[in-house]
């Protein structure tokens, strides 16, 4: 650390020394970061539990479309299902060989918590085809020229 003894003509020093002060506020700063905790940041979701596939909801091997609707509506290729149901038709989808494609289009206006719940009963699953499709609906600018 640097000292000054003032001037040679013996006045007083008039300027306070300020380096301890940065050091010993350096030294507090660089504890308290060390002292934060980690900042976790999880979301817990109960997930549905399997149920039985209803008759009406067909799976087709090739590719199948899940819609979430403005309403909140799940659709399984049209079909109305509710969530533990989607988890059955979708552990039935990857017994299929070769797995069939999943395609997920929620509507403009469907609620955000119900499609990061379908995602996450897709990922759950392991799905390894999987797709969004409806996009350029939300498009908001267009190329030029157009």
């Amino acid at each position: 650390m640097a000292m000054s003894g003032g001037k040679d003509d013996g006045s007083p020093m008039m300027e306070m020394n300020t380096t301890p002060l940065i050091d010993v506020m350096l030294v507090l700063l660089i504890m308290f970061i060390i002292t934060i905790p980690v900042a976790t940041h999880a979301v817990n979701i109960d997930l549905p539990q399997p149920s039985q596939v209803p008759n009406n909801v067909t799976i087709d091997p090739i590719k199948n479309k899940l819609v979430l609707t403005a309403t909140n509506q799940i659709l399984w290729n049209g079909a109305p299902v509710n969530s533990g149901q989607l988890v059955s038709i979708i552990q039935a989808t990857k017994g299929i060989d070769p797995e069939p494609e999943l395609q997920f289009q929620p509507e403009e206006y469907a609620s955000y918590e119900i499609a990061n719940q379908l995602m996450k009963i897709i990922t759950d699953a392991k799905v390894t085809k999987f797709g969004f499709v409806g996009n350029e609906n939300f498009a908001t600018f267009q190329k030029a020229g157009q």
